[in-house]
Protein backbone atom coordinates (compact mmCIF):
# COMPACT_ATOMS: atom_id res chain seq x y z
CA UNK A 1 0.00 0.00 0.00
CA UNK A 2 1.42 3.37 -1.00
CA UNK A 3 0.88 5.90 1.75
CA UNK A 4 0.91 9.65 1.42
CA UNK A 5 4.24 9.64 3.23
CA UNK A 6 5.63 7.49 0.45
CA UNK A 7 4.29 9.94 -2.13
CA UNK A 8 6.04 12.75 -0.29
CA UNK A 9 9.33 10.86 -0.11
CA UNK A 10 9.24 9.83 -3.75
CA UNK A 11 8.53 13.39 -4.81
CA UNK A 12 11.54 14.60 -2.87
CA UNK A 13 13.79 12.06 -4.53
CA UNK A 14 12.48 12.56 -8.03
CA UNK A 15 12.79 16.31 -7.74
CA UNK A 16 16.11 16.50 -6.00
CA UNK A 17 17.79 13.94 -8.23
CA UNK A 18 15.95 14.42 -11.51
CA UNK A 19 18.99 13.66 -13.65
CA UNK A 20 19.87 11.31 -16.50
CA UNK A 21 21.50 8.19 -15.16
CA UNK A 22 25.27 8.54 -15.26
CA UNK A 23 28.08 6.07 -14.93
CA UNK A 24 29.33 5.72 -11.35
CA UNK A 25 31.49 8.65 -10.37
CA UNK A 26 33.19 7.46 -7.20
CA UNK A 27 35.16 10.63 -6.56
CA UNK A 28 36.04 10.55 -2.90
CA UNK A 29 36.49 13.80 -1.04
CA UNK A 30 40.03 12.58 -0.52
CA UNK A 31 40.62 12.30 -4.27
CA UNK A 32 41.49 15.98 -4.42
CA UNK A 33 43.20 16.91 -7.66
CA UNK A 34 45.63 19.74 -8.22
CA UNK A 35 44.11 23.06 -7.26
CA UNK A 36 43.63 25.74 -9.88
CA UNK A 37 43.61 28.54 -7.35
CA UNK A 38 45.85 29.23 -4.40
CA UNK A 39 44.72 30.25 -0.92
CA UNK A 40 45.69 33.25 1.12
CA UNK A 41 46.58 31.20 4.18
CA UNK A 42 48.05 32.59 7.33
CA UNK A 43 49.79 30.52 9.96
CA UNK A 44 46.45 29.17 11.14
CA UNK A 45 45.21 28.43 7.65
CA UNK A 46 42.00 30.31 8.29
CA UNK A 47 41.28 32.13 5.05
CA UNK A 48 40.91 31.20 1.42
CA UNK A 49 40.42 33.47 -1.56
CA UNK A 50 37.52 32.29 -3.68
CA UNK A 51 35.88 34.10 -6.54
CA UNK A 52 32.16 34.44 -5.83
CA UNK A 53 29.97 32.37 -8.08
CA UNK A 54 27.90 34.23 -10.63
CA UNK A 55 25.35 31.42 -10.81
CA UNK A 56 22.08 31.55 -8.96
CA UNK A 57 22.32 29.26 -5.98
CA UNK A 58 19.78 27.79 -3.61
CA UNK A 59 20.19 26.10 -0.25
CA UNK A 60 18.10 23.28 1.09
CA UNK A 61 15.93 25.84 2.85
CA UNK A 62 15.30 28.10 -0.12
CA UNK A 63 15.47 25.98 -3.25
CA UNK A 64 12.48 26.61 -5.51
CA UNK A 65 10.94 23.92 -7.64
CA UNK A 66 13.15 24.84 -10.58
CA UNK A 67 16.43 24.72 -8.67
CA UNK A 68 18.88 21.87 -8.43
CA UNK A 69 20.42 20.47 -5.28
CA UNK A 70 23.91 20.84 -6.72
CA UNK A 71 25.49 22.59 -9.68
CA UNK A 72 23.70 21.50 -12.85
CA UNK A 73 24.26 22.13 -16.52
CA UNK A 74 20.59 21.75 -17.33
CA UNK A 75 18.09 24.35 -16.10
CA UNK A 76 15.35 21.78 -16.33
CA UNK A 77 16.49 19.97 -13.21
CA UNK A 78 13.96 20.42 -10.43
CA UNK A 79 14.00 20.23 -6.68
CA UNK A 80 11.18 19.37 -4.37
CA UNK A 81 12.87 20.79 -1.31
CA UNK A 82 11.10 24.12 -1.53
CA UNK A 83 8.88 23.10 1.38
CA UNK A 84 11.83 22.88 3.76
CA UNK A 85 12.13 25.84 6.07
CA UNK A 86 14.12 26.60 9.22
CA UNK A 87 13.06 24.32 12.03
CA UNK A 88 9.97 25.18 14.00
CA UNK A 89 8.83 23.33 17.07
CA UNK A 90 5.34 23.06 15.65
CA UNK A 91 3.98 21.41 12.53
CA UNK A 92 1.99 23.69 10.24
CA UNK A 93 -1.74 23.56 10.83
CA UNK A 94 -2.27 23.11 7.10
CA UNK A 95 0.10 20.15 6.99
CA UNK A 96 -2.44 17.83 8.61
CA UNK A 97 -5.35 18.98 6.50
CA UNK A 98 -3.85 19.97 3.15
CA UNK A 99 -6.62 19.74 0.57
CA UNK A 100 -4.01 19.26 -2.15
CA UNK A 101 -2.79 15.95 -0.77
CA UNK A 102 -3.38 12.84 -2.80
CA UNK A 103 -6.88 11.32 -2.69
CA UNK A 104 -5.17 8.33 -1.13
CA UNK A 105 -3.83 10.48 1.69
CA UNK A 106 -3.75 8.29 4.75
CA UNK A 107 -3.67 11.26 7.04
CA UNK A 108 -7.42 11.36 6.36
CA UNK A 109 -9.55 14.16 7.76
CA UNK A 110 -8.14 17.02 9.76
CA UNK A 111 -7.40 15.83 13.26
CA UNK A 112 -9.88 16.98 15.87
CA UNK A 113 -9.25 17.40 19.54
CA UNK A 114 -10.94 14.14 20.42
CA UNK A 115 -10.81 11.66 17.58
CA UNK A 116 -9.10 10.55 14.40
CA UNK A 117 -11.02 9.39 11.36
CA UNK A 118 -10.90 5.67 10.60
CA UNK A 119 -8.78 6.22 7.51
CA UNK A 120 -6.17 7.92 9.69
CA UNK A 121 -4.84 4.55 10.88
CA UNK A 122 -1.33 5.11 9.54
CA UNK A 123 -1.16 8.56 11.04
CA UNK A 124 -2.21 7.32 14.47
CA UNK A 125 0.24 4.47 14.13
CA UNK A 126 3.08 6.80 13.24
CA UNK A 127 2.60 9.38 15.95
CA UNK A 128 2.04 6.67 18.56
CA UNK A 129 5.37 5.09 17.63
CA UNK A 130 7.10 8.44 18.00
CA UNK A 131 5.32 9.00 21.32
CA UNK A 132 6.52 5.61 22.54
CA UNK A 133 9.99 6.43 21.26
CA UNK A 134 10.15 9.53 23.41
CA UNK A 135 8.39 8.35 26.57
CA UNK A 136 10.32 9.51 29.58
CA UNK A 137 13.17 11.95 29.70
CA UNK A 138 16.45 12.54 31.39
CA UNK A 139 19.76 10.68 31.00
CA UNK A 140 18.13 7.39 30.03
CA UNK A 141 16.25 8.80 27.04
CA UNK A 142 18.68 7.31 24.51
CA UNK A 143 18.31 3.82 25.96
CA UNK A 144 14.55 4.10 26.19
CA UNK A 145 14.39 5.35 22.61
CA UNK A 146 16.47 2.51 21.22
CA UNK A 147 14.57 -0.03 23.29
CA UNK A 148 11.28 1.39 22.05
CA UNK A 149 12.37 1.17 18.42
CA UNK A 150 13.69 -2.35 18.76
CA UNK A 151 10.75 -3.64 20.78
CA UNK A 152 8.41 -3.15 17.85
CA UNK A 153 5.61 -1.89 20.13
CA UNK A 154 2.57 -0.95 18.08
CA UNK A 155 -0.16 0.88 19.98
CA UNK A 156 -2.74 3.27 18.65
CA UNK A 157 -4.40 6.26 20.22
CA UNK A 158 -6.24 9.41 19.26
CA UNK A 159 -4.11 12.51 19.41
CA UNK A 160 -5.10 16.11 18.96
CA UNK A 161 -3.09 18.47 16.82
CA UNK A 162 -1.87 20.07 20.06
CA UNK A 163 -0.58 16.68 21.27
CA UNK A 164 1.24 16.12 18.00
CA UNK A 165 2.83 19.55 18.11
CA UNK A 166 3.97 18.93 21.66
CA UNK A 167 5.48 15.63 20.56
CA UNK A 168 7.34 17.29 17.70
CA UNK A 169 8.55 19.94 20.08
CA UNK A 170 9.93 17.23 22.36
CA UNK A 171 11.74 15.62 19.44
CA UNK A 172 13.17 19.01 18.51
CA UNK A 173 14.89 19.24 21.88
CA UNK A 174 16.90 16.10 21.20
CA UNK A 175 20.41 16.32 19.81
CA UNK A 176 20.21 16.24 16.02
CA UNK A 177 22.54 13.27 15.83
CA UNK A 178 20.36 11.32 18.25
CA UNK A 179 17.30 11.86 16.06
CA UNK A 180 19.33 10.65 13.08
CA UNK A 181 20.30 7.50 14.99
CA UNK A 182 16.68 6.74 15.84
CA UNK A 183 15.72 7.35 12.23
CA UNK A 184 18.47 4.96 11.09
CA UNK A 185 17.13 2.34 13.51
CA UNK A 186 13.66 2.73 12.03
CA UNK A 187 15.04 2.46 8.49
CA UNK A 188 17.10 -0.58 9.50
CA UNK A 189 13.91 -2.29 10.71
CA UNK A 190 12.01 -1.09 7.62
CA UNK A 191 9.61 0.76 9.92
CA UNK A 192 8.39 3.17 7.26
CA UNK A 193 5.84 4.89 9.48
CA UNK A 194 8.29 5.77 12.22
CA UNK A 195 11.07 6.64 9.75
CA UNK A 196 8.74 9.05 7.92
CA UNK A 197 7.79 10.78 11.16
CA UNK A 198 11.39 11.33 12.13
CA UNK A 199 12.40 12.40 8.61
CA UNK A 200 9.71 15.08 8.64
CA UNK A 201 11.25 16.51 11.80
CA UNK A 202 14.80 16.18 10.49
CA UNK A 203 13.97 18.00 7.26
CA UNK A 204 13.23 21.12 9.27
CA UNK A 205 16.45 20.98 11.24
CA UNK A 206 19.14 20.15 8.68
CA UNK A 207 20.83 22.76 6.51
CA UNK A 208 23.66 22.65 3.97
CA UNK A 209 24.56 26.18 5.09
CA UNK A 210 24.37 25.45 8.82
CA UNK A 211 26.86 24.29 11.40
CA UNK A 212 28.90 21.11 10.75
CA UNK A 213 26.32 18.77 12.29
CA UNK A 214 23.46 20.38 10.37
CA UNK A 215 25.35 20.08 7.09
CA UNK A 216 26.36 16.48 7.67
CA UNK A 217 22.83 15.61 8.77
CA UNK A 218 21.40 16.98 5.53
CA UNK A 219 23.41 14.46 3.53
CA UNK A 220 22.89 11.60 5.98
CA UNK A 221 19.15 12.22 5.85
CA UNK A 222 19.20 11.86 2.08
CA UNK A 223 21.19 8.65 2.47
CA UNK A 224 18.53 7.28 4.82
CA UNK A 225 15.76 8.36 2.48
CA UNK A 226 17.51 6.65 -0.42
CA UNK A 227 18.00 3.47 1.57
CA UNK A 228 14.33 3.40 2.51
CA UNK A 229 13.36 3.91 -1.12
CA UNK A 230 15.87 1.29 -2.33
CA UNK A 231 17.16 3.99 -4.66
CA UNK A 232 20.66 4.50 -3.30
CA UNK A 233 22.46 3.50 -6.47
CA UNK A 234 20.40 5.80 -8.68
CA UNK A 235 21.03 8.72 -6.35
CA UNK A 236 24.70 7.85 -5.98
CA UNK A 237 25.13 7.91 -9.74
CA UNK A 238 23.19 11.13 -10.23
CA UNK A 239 24.35 13.17 -7.22
CA UNK A 240 27.18 14.66 -9.23
CA UNK A 241 24.63 16.77 -11.15
CA UNK A 242 27.26 16.87 -13.89
CA UNK A 243 29.38 19.88 -12.92
CA UNK A 244 31.86 20.79 -15.59
CA UNK A 245 35.44 19.69 -15.11
CA UNK A 246 36.57 23.23 -14.29
CA UNK A 247 33.80 23.59 -11.68
CA UNK A 248 34.67 20.26 -10.09
CA UNK A 249 38.35 21.16 -10.03
CA UNK A 250 37.58 24.42 -8.25
CA UNK A 251 35.40 22.64 -5.68
CA UNK A 252 38.09 20.08 -4.96
CA UNK A 253 40.79 22.71 -4.79
CA UNK A 254 38.90 24.38 -1.95
CA UNK A 255 39.05 21.22 0.16
CA UNK A 256 42.65 20.67 -0.89
CA UNK A 257 43.59 24.09 0.42
CA UNK A 258 41.60 24.31 3.64
CA UNK A 259 42.24 20.76 4.90
CA UNK A 260 45.61 18.95 5.15
CA UNK A 261 44.39 15.45 4.28
CA UNK A 262 45.78 15.22 0.75
CA UNK A 263 48.95 17.15 1.57
CA UNK A 264 49.51 14.72 4.44
CA UNK A 265 49.38 11.91 1.86
CA UNK A 266 51.66 13.67 -0.62
CA UNK A 267 54.33 14.76 1.82
CA UNK A 268 54.56 11.58 3.89
CA UNK A 269 54.80 9.34 0.81
CA UNK A 270 57.32 11.59 -0.97
CA UNK A 271 59.70 11.77 1.99
CA UNK A 272 59.62 7.98 2.38
CA UNK A 273 60.23 7.35 -1.33
CA UNK A 274 63.09 9.84 -1.53
CA UNK A 275 64.80 8.32 1.51
CA UNK A 276 64.47 4.74 0.25
CA UNK A 277 65.64 5.69 -3.26
CA UNK A 278 68.59 7.75 -2.03
CA UNK A 279 71.26 6.09 -4.19
CA UNK A 280 69.13 4.63 -6.98
CA UNK A 281 69.99 5.80 -10.53
CA UNK A 282 66.69 4.62 -12.08
CA UNK A 283 63.40 5.06 -10.24
CA UNK A 284 60.00 3.79 -11.34
CA UNK A 285 56.93 5.05 -9.43
CA UNK A 286 53.54 3.40 -9.91
CA UNK A 287 50.78 5.70 -8.66
CA UNK A 288 47.39 4.05 -8.33
CA UNK A 289 45.64 7.42 -8.04
CA UNK A 290 47.61 9.73 -10.29
CA UNK A 291 44.95 12.51 -10.40
CA UNK A 292 46.77 15.62 -11.70
CA UNK A 293 50.20 14.19 -10.92
CA UNK A 294 51.00 17.23 -8.81
CA UNK A 295 52.30 15.08 -5.95
CA UNK A 296 55.36 14.22 -8.00
CA UNK A 297 56.42 17.75 -8.86
CA UNK A 298 57.86 18.33 -5.41
CA UNK A 299 59.67 14.98 -5.53
CA UNK A 300 61.11 15.69 -8.98
CA UNK A 301 62.25 19.10 -7.76
CA UNK A 302 63.94 17.52 -4.75
CA UNK A 303 65.61 14.78 -6.81
CA UNK A 304 67.02 17.44 -9.13
CA UNK A 305 69.22 18.63 -6.26
CA UNK A 306 70.68 15.20 -5.53
CA UNK A 307 74.49 15.27 -5.23
CA UNK A 308 76.03 13.71 -8.31
CA UNK A 309 73.01 14.50 -10.48
CA UNK A 310 69.39 13.41 -10.60
CA UNK A 311 68.24 9.85 -11.35
CA UNK A 312 66.07 8.85 -14.29
CA UNK A 313 62.46 8.98 -13.12
CA UNK A 314 59.65 7.04 -14.74
CA UNK A 315 56.07 7.30 -13.53
CA UNK A 316 53.18 4.98 -14.36
CA UNK A 317 49.86 6.62 -13.66
CA UNK A 318 46.77 4.49 -13.05
CA UNK A 319 43.62 6.41 -13.84
CA UNK A 320 39.91 6.05 -14.59
CA UNK A 321 37.07 8.03 -16.12
CA UNK A 322 36.25 9.74 -12.83
CA UNK A 323 39.58 11.53 -12.60
CA UNK A 324 39.53 12.14 -16.35
CA UNK A 325 36.25 14.02 -16.00
CA UNK A 326 37.57 16.21 -13.20
CA UNK A 327 40.79 16.81 -15.10
CA UNK A 328 38.96 17.61 -18.33
CA UNK A 329 40.93 15.08 -20.36
CA UNK A 330 42.98 11.90 -20.41
CA UNK A 331 46.31 10.98 -18.88
CA UNK A 332 48.22 12.63 -21.70
CA UNK A 333 47.53 15.93 -19.89
CA UNK A 334 49.28 14.63 -16.78
CA UNK A 335 52.17 13.15 -18.73
CA UNK A 336 52.81 16.33 -20.69
CA UNK A 337 52.70 18.51 -17.59
CA UNK A 338 55.12 16.30 -15.66
CA UNK A 339 57.41 15.98 -18.67
CA UNK A 340 57.65 19.76 -19.02
CA UNK A 341 58.24 20.22 -15.31
CA UNK A 342 60.97 17.54 -15.20
CA UNK A 343 62.63 19.15 -18.20
CA UNK A 344 62.70 22.50 -16.42
CA UNK A 345 64.44 20.76 -13.49
CA UNK A 346 66.85 18.89 -15.79
CA UNK A 347 65.59 15.51 -14.56
CA UNK A 348 65.42 12.66 -17.12
CA UNK A 349 61.77 11.64 -17.19
CA UNK A 350 59.33 9.18 -18.77
CA UNK A 351 55.60 8.80 -18.27
CA UNK A 352 53.42 5.74 -18.89
CA UNK A 353 49.63 5.92 -18.86
CA UNK A 354 47.51 3.07 -17.51
CA UNK A 355 44.01 4.41 -18.11
CA UNK A 356 42.00 1.94 -16.04
CA UNK A 357 40.71 1.42 -12.54
CA UNK A 358 42.77 -0.50 -10.00
CA UNK A 359 40.42 -3.48 -10.29
CA UNK A 360 41.41 -3.89 -13.94
CA UNK A 361 45.18 -3.63 -13.51
CA UNK A 362 47.27 -6.66 -14.45
CA UNK A 363 51.04 -7.00 -14.38
CA UNK A 364 51.49 -6.29 -18.09
CA UNK A 365 49.75 -2.91 -17.68
CA UNK A 366 52.50 -1.67 -15.38
CA UNK A 367 55.52 -2.27 -17.66
CA UNK A 368 58.06 -2.88 -14.92
CA UNK A 369 61.60 -3.04 -16.32
CA UNK A 370 64.71 -4.79 -15.00
CA UNK A 371 67.19 -2.51 -13.24
CA UNK A 372 64.59 -0.07 -11.93
CA UNK A 373 64.02 0.61 -8.24
CA UNK A 374 60.25 0.37 -7.87
CA UNK A 375 58.00 2.44 -5.59
CA UNK A 376 54.23 1.90 -5.45
CA UNK A 377 51.83 4.52 -4.09
CA UNK A 378 48.26 3.87 -2.85
CA UNK A 379 46.82 7.27 -1.79
CA UNK A 380 43.24 6.92 -0.46
CA UNK A 381 42.32 4.49 -3.23
CA UNK A 382 42.69 0.89 -2.04
CA UNK A 383 39.44 1.08 -0.03
CA UNK A 384 37.58 1.30 -3.36
CA UNK A 385 38.78 -2.16 -4.33
CA UNK A 386 36.18 -4.84 -3.47
CA UNK A 387 37.40 -7.54 -1.11
CA UNK A 388 36.31 -11.07 -0.21
CA UNK A 389 33.10 -9.80 1.38
CA UNK A 390 31.96 -8.47 -2.00
CA UNK A 391 33.45 -10.67 -4.68
CA UNK A 392 35.24 -13.98 -4.95
CA UNK A 393 37.77 -12.16 -7.13
CA UNK A 394 38.79 -10.11 -4.06
CA UNK A 395 40.59 -7.37 -6.01
CA UNK A 396 41.82 -5.75 -2.81
CA UNK A 397 44.04 -8.67 -1.85
CA UNK A 398 44.73 -9.62 -5.47
CA UNK A 399 46.20 -6.18 -6.10
CA UNK A 400 48.38 -6.38 -3.00
CA UNK A 401 49.72 -9.77 -4.06
CA UNK A 402 50.36 -8.42 -7.57
CA UNK A 403 52.36 -5.49 -6.21
CA UNK A 404 54.36 -7.74 -3.92
CA UNK A 405 55.26 -9.98 -6.87
CA UNK A 406 56.92 -6.96 -8.50
CA UNK A 407 59.40 -6.77 -5.57
CA UNK A 408 59.01 -3.05 -4.86
CA UNK A 409 61.64 -1.32 -2.81
CA UNK A 410 58.86 0.54 -1.03
CA UNK A 411 55.06 0.67 -1.06
CA UNK A 412 53.26 3.61 0.56
CA UNK A 413 49.68 3.32 1.82
CA UNK A 414 47.54 6.25 2.93
CA UNK A 415 43.98 5.52 4.01
CA UNK A 416 41.12 6.96 5.99
CA UNK A 417 41.05 5.58 9.52
CA UNK A 418 37.48 4.39 9.51
CA UNK A 419 35.67 1.06 9.70
CA UNK A 420 32.87 0.84 7.15
CA UNK A 421 33.77 -2.20 5.05
CA UNK A 422 31.97 -5.18 6.57
CA UNK A 423 30.13 -3.48 9.42
CA UNK A 424 26.35 -4.10 9.52
CA UNK A 425 24.25 -1.06 8.67
CA UNK A 426 23.57 0.27 12.22
CA UNK A 427 27.26 0.22 13.15
CA UNK A 428 28.28 1.59 9.75
CA UNK A 429 25.82 4.45 10.15
CA UNK A 430 27.21 5.32 13.57
CA UNK A 431 30.80 5.15 12.30
CA UNK A 432 29.97 7.31 9.28
CA UNK A 433 28.34 9.89 11.53
CA UNK A 434 31.30 10.04 13.91
CA UNK A 435 33.94 10.17 11.19
CA UNK A 436 32.23 12.80 9.06
CA UNK A 437 31.26 14.91 12.04
CA UNK A 438 34.99 15.34 12.59
CA UNK A 439 35.49 15.90 8.85
CA UNK A 440 32.88 18.68 8.68
CA UNK A 441 34.24 20.26 11.86
CA UNK A 442 37.70 20.36 10.34
CA UNK A 443 36.33 21.98 7.17
CA UNK A 444 34.55 24.53 9.34
CA UNK A 445 37.82 25.41 11.06
CA UNK A 446 38.93 27.24 7.93
CA UNK A 447 36.37 29.89 8.90
CA UNK A 448 34.75 30.25 5.51
CA UNK A 449 31.31 31.84 5.82
CA UNK A 450 28.56 29.30 6.47
CA UNK A 451 26.77 30.45 3.34
CA UNK A 452 29.91 30.34 1.15
CA UNK A 453 28.57 28.84 -2.07
CA UNK A 454 31.88 27.39 -3.20
CA UNK A 455 32.34 25.57 0.09
CA UNK A 456 28.78 24.27 -0.06
CA UNK A 457 29.30 22.98 -3.58
CA UNK A 458 32.61 21.41 -2.61
CA UNK A 459 30.89 19.44 0.15
CA UNK A 460 28.02 18.47 -2.15
CA UNK A 461 30.19 17.30 -5.02
CA UNK A 462 33.18 15.89 -3.14
CA UNK A 463 31.74 14.55 0.13
CA UNK A 464 28.00 13.95 -0.11
CA UNK A 465 28.24 11.10 -2.61
CA UNK A 466 30.52 9.09 -0.33
CA UNK A 467 28.08 9.51 2.54
CA UNK A 468 25.06 8.48 0.45
CA UNK A 469 26.94 5.48 -0.89
CA UNK A 470 27.92 4.22 2.56
CA UNK A 471 24.41 4.65 3.96
CA UNK A 472 22.15 3.74 1.04
CA UNK A 473 24.05 1.07 -0.90
CA UNK A 474 25.01 -2.54 -0.26
CA UNK A 475 26.96 -5.36 -1.92
CA UNK A 476 28.71 -4.44 -5.18
CA UNK A 477 26.90 -1.10 -5.33
CA UNK A 478 28.71 0.11 -2.20
CA UNK A 479 32.20 1.19 -3.22
CA UNK A 480 33.15 3.19 -0.11
CA UNK A 481 34.60 0.44 2.09
CA UNK A 482 37.15 1.79 4.56
CA UNK A 483 39.24 -0.29 6.94
CA UNK A 484 41.31 0.55 9.98
CA UNK A 485 45.08 0.35 9.78
CA UNK A 486 45.06 -2.82 11.88
CA UNK A 487 43.06 -4.57 9.17
CA UNK A 488 45.32 -3.23 6.43
CA UNK A 489 48.30 -4.53 8.40
CA UNK A 490 46.77 -7.98 8.45
CA UNK A 491 46.10 -7.92 4.71
CA UNK A 492 49.59 -6.69 3.90
CA UNK A 493 51.28 -9.28 6.08
CA UNK A 494 49.19 -12.02 4.45
CA UNK A 495 50.54 -10.74 1.12
CA UNK A 496 54.04 -11.10 2.65
CA UNK A 497 54.79 -7.39 2.98
CA UNK A 498 57.06 -6.22 5.80
CA UNK A 499 56.40 -2.87 7.52
CA UNK A 500 58.92 -0.05 7.34
CA UNK A 501 59.13 2.33 10.29
CA UNK A 502 58.66 5.92 9.16
CA UNK A 503 61.65 8.06 10.00
CA UNK A 504 61.78 11.28 11.98
CA UNK A 505 62.15 13.12 8.66
CA UNK A 506 58.62 12.07 7.71
CA UNK A 507 57.27 13.13 11.09
CA UNK A 508 59.01 16.50 10.94
CA UNK A 509 57.73 17.19 7.43
CA UNK A 510 54.14 16.53 8.50
CA UNK A 511 54.55 18.61 11.68
CA UNK A 512 55.72 21.53 9.53
CA UNK A 513 52.70 21.06 7.26
CA UNK A 514 50.24 21.17 10.15
CA UNK A 515 51.63 24.50 11.31
CA UNK A 516 49.69 26.01 8.40
CA UNK A 517 46.39 24.70 9.73
CA UNK A 518 44.15 24.80 12.76
CA UNK A 519 45.74 23.83 16.08
CA UNK A 520 43.25 20.98 16.50
CA UNK A 521 45.14 18.96 13.89
CA UNK A 522 47.90 16.75 15.26
CA UNK A 523 49.86 13.63 14.44
CA UNK A 524 50.49 10.49 16.43
CA UNK A 525 53.19 7.88 15.87
CA UNK A 526 52.21 4.29 16.54
CA UNK A 527 53.80 1.01 15.47
CA UNK A 528 55.94 2.73 12.85
CA UNK A 529 53.03 4.53 11.17
CA UNK A 530 51.71 8.10 11.33
CA UNK A 531 48.14 8.99 12.30
CA UNK A 532 46.65 12.34 11.31
CA UNK A 533 44.17 13.45 13.96
CA UNK A 534 41.43 16.05 14.26
CA UNK A 535 40.98 16.65 17.96
CA UNK A 536 40.60 13.15 19.44
CA UNK A 537 39.63 11.43 16.19
CA UNK A 538 42.17 9.68 13.95
CA UNK A 539 41.29 10.67 10.39
CA UNK A 540 44.01 9.15 8.21
CA UNK A 541 47.09 6.96 8.42
CA UNK A 542 50.33 6.78 6.48
CA UNK A 543 52.45 3.64 6.47
CA UNK A 544 55.25 2.16 4.38
CA UNK A 545 56.00 -1.44 3.39
CA UNK A 546 58.40 -3.53 1.37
Amino acid sequence: MQTSQEHHRSANLQGMYHQPLQDPYCLSHFQILENNMRPDIDNQGTSVSVEPSKEQYFTLESSPSTACYAVCDSPSVTSSLSNISPFSSQVSQSYLSDAHHSPNNNYGSPVSGSSVADNGYDFRHKIREVEILLLGSGPDIADSCYNSVNSGIHQFTSMSRWDWNQLVEKISRLDLREVLKYCAEAVSHNDVSLADALMEVLEKRVSISGDPVQRLSAYMLEGLRARLERSGTVIYKSLRCEPTSSELMSYMSILYDICPYWKFAYISANVVIEEVMENEPRIHIIDFQIAQGSQWMSLIHSLARRPGGPPLVRITGVDDSQSAHARGGGLHIVGQKLLEFAKSCHVPFEFHAAAMSGCEVEQENLRVRPGEALAVNFPYVLHHMPDESVSTQNHRDRLLRLVKSLSPKVMTLIEQESNTNTSPFPLRFKETMEYYTAMFESIDAARLPRDDKQRIRAEENCVARDIVNMIACEDTERVERHEMLGKWNARLKMAEFTPLTLSSSVTNAVVDLLKLYNENYSIMEKDGALYLRWRNRCMATSSAWR
